[in-house]
């Protein structure tokens, strides 16, 4: 009796393997070094697709929260944290113990807008990428670049936690000013 109930168990269970199979197709071109955006996004694409149909396939639906990860910490090295946030939001919708879903999410929400604390950690001299790493790269269209006869001074505008609006100016790659509150108009920046 146990064997026939087990075989009916597996027979109730449906196959995916061969629509699998399919997904995995799409990762090989995806995979491949000359791959195109195109090809990347047709893999994307299948793998959510199937996560769709097949919510409970474990490993296509590991497969596709590492995809949300990275596409999540690309657009948060982009400075498009809003947009991060959800994805971060999304995988830990399904997993919530996941922890670097949890520290990226940390991470994006608090360069939301900068501090007053983070801003006195910004000195003279620092480079964009040491920048960076204290408050985050500006939201796209918050910077402005002006290039002059003797040097090239570039503007990174930032929110304030007060709800202002921040900046840290570069001259020719390194920090010569910052500011909490700048005269930056909000229009100009694409609020």
């Amino acid at each position: 009796m146990l064997l026939v109930s087990g075989c009916r168990e597996a027979a109730d269970q449906p196959d995916h393997q061969a629509e699998w199979r399919d997904v995995l197709r799409h990762k090989e071109a995806a995979a491949s070094p000359t791959a195109s955006p195109a090809q990347k996004q047709v893999y994307a694409d299948s793998v959510r697709a199937f996560v769709q149909k097949h919510p409970n396939h474990g490993r296509a639906r590991e497969v596709w929260s590492r995809m949300q990860l990275e596409f999540a910490d690309d657009l948060a090295a982009m400075g498009r944290y809003q947009d991060s946030i959800r994805f971060y939001r999304a995988v830990l919708a399904h997993d919530g113990t996941n922890d670097e879903a949890r520290r990226g999410l940390s991470l994006a929400m608090s360069r939301l807008a900068v501090s007053h604390q983070q801003l006195l950690q910004i000195e003279k001299g620092m480079s964009p990428r040491e920048v960076s790493r204290l408050v985050g790269k500006p939201v796209p269209g918050w910077s402005a670049r002006m290039k002059r006869r003797d040097a090239t001074i570039e503007a990174w505008y930032y929110r304030t936690v007060a709800g202002g609006v921040a900046a840290v100016y570069f001259r020719d790659g390194r920090v010569f000013a910052a500011e909490e509150q700048s005269d930056a108009r909000m229009a100009r920046l694409g609020s």
